[in-house]
């Protein structure tokens, strides 16, 4: 346990942020996940929404700095792939 005031401060920043990116996180899976559903059962308006929805979010993400750049990057070719085909 920390006993200087500015590390106890930084403790529960650290752990609000810690949350607060948990549950970004959480929703690109479930956005991902939305498109997916979408794709599988073939309904080509409603994937394509669901796409641009998970692309948008994980540049957002990957801006904030909760995902990395290059992560994004993967995950949107990954879905661009799977929407084209």
């Amino acid at each position: 346990m920390a006993n200087i005031k500015s590390q106890i401060k930084r403790n529960r920043q650290n752990e609000l942020q810690r949350q607060r990116n948990k549950s970004e996180r959480s929703e690109l899976k479930t956005k991902v996940k939305n498109f997916l559903t979408t794709a599988e059962a073939g309904d080509a308006a409603a994937s394509q929404e669901a796409y641009r929805d998970a692309a948008r979010a994980y540049d957002k993400a990957a801006s904030k700095g909760i995902v990395h750049k290059n992560k994004a990057a993967n995950v949107k070719s990954r879905l661009a792939k799977k929407l084209s085909s």
